[in-house]
């Protein structure tokens, strides 16, 4: 395969921003076609990006095109009928997270793909941050010793841009499925995805009353450690907030910036490698890695990371919090 032909589902601030301006510059993909409901919105981002065809059905565009994928960054409502749709028509996708709404969904996606035996990528951008990586190595390196407590959060302010999250019939819950789920995807997947004993969370919504704008989250592994994740949309802070904190044995880590600390010949000692990125560079970096990995994945150059099956476990995981936080009592996973 030259080049891996892509059509992308849904134009929206994540397909302006991120995606088309991203895989526009990659060698190995051409953008062939995309697709939106908004007819004025599909021709318009195709004349701006020199894409020659838009549609406004799915269907239709995957009767009409010959194409290697599918980049699916419609609101999560869509997500499981347009993924079912392209892997029954024989076709690599990339998911923007969440895989879906709830846990069955995500199911329902992930075995169309074995049944289809297509890949299927789950947006998780963090993983492909160049400091998230080098922390990761440290700790598979065992230089931490066993981690024993995860603290992360994420606090922000929801865009105009994602109004539409508010609304549960089409994100499927409010900030844990917007922000919590990348923290916790990044504290698994830091960790080498540690199986999750029990959970306890609780959820509040003070300016989105149809659901939760924050939320605190405790899972506790069955290998002993702690998690704990905080997220907001409404928290009064002057900044957003973006962190992770690694606790091991030997040492411990932070995220943004990145900082590692272990114990050396009885004194703590800063090893963190050199310069890393600004912030806001590391962001965008994060979406240009992520999808050429998807692009070479699509081409047959290495496996894909982030797979639905992940995607079904993090979110079996995401419905045991939202039970939680609904119940107000701690939920067990057998």
């Amino acid at each position: 395969m030259e080049k891996a032909k892509i059509g992308i589902v849904g134009l929206g601030w994540i397909a302006q921003v991120f995606h088309l301006p991203i895989l526009t510059k990659v060698p190995d993909a051409a953008i062939t076609c995309v697709c939106d409901k908004d007819k004025s919105r599909a021709k318009a981002l195709a004349d701006k990006f020199g894409v020659k065809r838009y549609y406004t059905d799915v269907h239709e565009m995957l009767l009409s095109e010959e194409i290697d994928a599918v980049d699916i960054c419609t609101t999560t409502n869509a997500h499981k009928e347009v993924a079912l749709a392209c892997l029954e028509a024989k076709k690599d996708i990339f998911i923007e997270k969440p895989i879906a709404r709830k846990y069955l969904e995500a199911v329902a996606i992930a075995d169309a793909a074995k049944k289809s035996k297509k890949k299927v990528m789950v947006g998780m951008n963090n993983r492909f941050r160049p400091d998230t990586m080098i922390l990761r190595s440290f700790i598979e390196n065992n230089d931490l010793g066993k981690i024993f407590y995860v603290k992360g959060g994420w606090l922000k302010k929801l865009t105009d841009q994602s109004t539409w999250m508010g609304h549960k019939d089409k994100s499927g819950g409010g900030v844990f499925l917007d922000l919590g789920i990348v923290m916790l995807d990044l504290a698994l997947w830091m960790t080498g995805y540690p199986d999750v004993q029990r959970v306890n969370a609780a959820n509040y919504s003070h300016t989105t009353p149809g659901v939760e704008d924050s939320a605190a989250v405790f899972l506790f592994l069955k290998n002993g450690a702690t998690i704990t994740i905080e997220v907001s949309w409404s928290f009064y802070i002057e900044h957003e907030l973006f962190y992770c904190n690694i606790y091991g044995e030997k040492g411990s880590a932070k995220l943004n910036p990145l900082k590692i600390h272990r114990e050396m010949h009885g004194s703590i000692v800063n090893v963190t490698p050199g310069k890393v990125d600004d912030t806001q560079n590391l962001f965008r970096r994060s979406y240009e890695n992520e999808l050429k990995h998807f692009i070479g994945a699509v081409r047959g150059l290495h496996p894909v990371i982030s797979t639905a099956d992940e995607a079904v476990q993090r979110m079996r995981i995401v419905d045991a919090i939202y039970k939680s936080a609904a119940k107000g009592k701690e939920i067990y996973f057998k």
